[in-house]
């Protein structure tokens, strides 16, 4: 089971980088309409989220959503959404297998699947073919 967690994680970690880097450097404070977070602000919340998510609901050990400023730029941006994935891997290695962390871990994903979907849209916003998925 945790092999099977592993893989998704990396097709997940894959993906997401990967979607990231395709938004040229020139727009990642691009936002497709008013009141949405720009590129940059999204990517900065799926990481901060990774790691809230993987505290809570799968270390079990709860802690405030307090997200620090949102990274600014490119390549701190991908840096930082990296950084979460290689934390969430070293957590999933290490875990005791139970439903609750299973599931928490799944949560993780869905967090992290449901943000990469808008950030695809905004790649498509500025005329950019997202990468293809990957499972």
């Amino acid at each position: 089971m945790k092999a099977q967690l592993l893989t998704t994680l990396g097709n997940a970690k894959d993906y997401t980088l990967s979607v990231a880097a395709a938004m040229p450097a020139e727009h990642f404070s691009f936002k497709p309409t008013e009141g949405v977070w720009t590129f940059e602000e999204l990517l900065h919340h799926v990481g901060y989220g990774i790691g809230w998510w993987e505290e809570n609901f799968i270390r079990q050990q709860p802690s405030d959503w307090n997200p620090p400023a949102a990274t600014t730029g490119k390549e701190a941006s991908i840096a930082y959404l990296d950084q979460a994935f290689i934390a969430l891997k070293k957590s999933v290695e290490n875990m005791k297998m139970s439903d609750q962390a299973v599931a928490g871990f799944y949560a993780t994903i869905d967090h992290v699947t449901h943000h990469r979907g808008q950030a695809t849209v905004y790649l498509r916003s500025k005329g950019i073919v997202p990468p293809e998925y990957i499972y």
